[in-house]
């Protein structure tokens, strides 16, 4: 036979109900209840008050703080070099940007467009997580008005400030990754100057695929040329 689903297994309005609490002749009136409600509203009438004047009060978010995602502008330029992480990782698809090249940057590959739509981003940090340069962080910045959709598209103008502003960010940044990957993280700005302009004096793309694999073997058995533990 089968089973009545809609039926209740336990009625919690009958006696027979283990779980059920039986409540006390004060408990039963809410007396008791009401009166401690009351007595916490009244302690809180002269309780200090931590409301700020805004606007002419601000905010000091702490490093923690996740505010609106800028660029690091280092030395006159963007960290970025428009490898598409933070594009690629972005849950709304905020980010957009076009990569090219420069003949005298040591880096090679730059942004030449980067655009943030903050109609759509939500402040959740994955780009400043994927970024191997460290050239996208989360400032802040949390007042942010906007009187048209075209405002609320940043363009890298809008988004590039210099690095001696989000120190405190970067710093902390610095103690977050360390504590999430122990000893093998140790992020060094001059990583972000890098080119593959050299490959063909260090790998020789005309190798044959046993000689690519006996060259492989070679450089992992050579020993590195920096520490990089803390």
């Amino acid at each position: 036979m089968q089973n009545n689903l809609d039926q209740p297994v336990a009625n919690a309005l009958s006696e027979d109900y283990q779980r059920e609490r039986t409540l006390s002749f004060l408990e039963k009136l809410y007396i008791p209840e009401i009166l401690k409600a009351l007595w916490y509203s009244f302690k809180q009438m002269f309780a200090p008050s931590f409301t700020l004047n805004y606007p002419e009060e601000k905010w000091s978010p702490p490093d923690i703080f996740r505010g609106r995602p800028v660029l690091v502008e280092d030395d006159g330029q963007e960290r970025c070099v428009a490898c598409g992480l933070c594009a690629r990782a972005c849950p709304p698809l905020a980010i957009s940007m076009q990569a090219d090249e420069k003949a005298d940057d040591p880096k090679e590959r730059y942004p030449n467009v980067f655009e943030i739509n903050m109609l759509r981003c939500i402040y959740c940090g994955y780009c400043e997580e994927v970024c191997p340069e460290e050239a996208i962080v989360m400032s802040k910045d949390y007042d942010i008005v906007f009187e048209s959709r075209e405002d609320a598209v940043y363009d890298k103008s809008r988004l590039l400030v210099p690095k001696e502003d989000l120190k405190e960010r970067l710093d902390f940044l610095k103690k977050y990754k360390n504590n999430q990957f122990g000893q093998f993280w140790d992020f060094q700005e001059e990583n972000n100057i890098h080119s593959v302009r050299d490959r063909d004096q260090k790998w020789n793309t005309g190798l044959s695929l046993v000689d690519m694999l006996e060259q492989q073997k070679k450089n992992d058995a050579s020993e590195a040329s920096s520490n990089w533990s803390v």
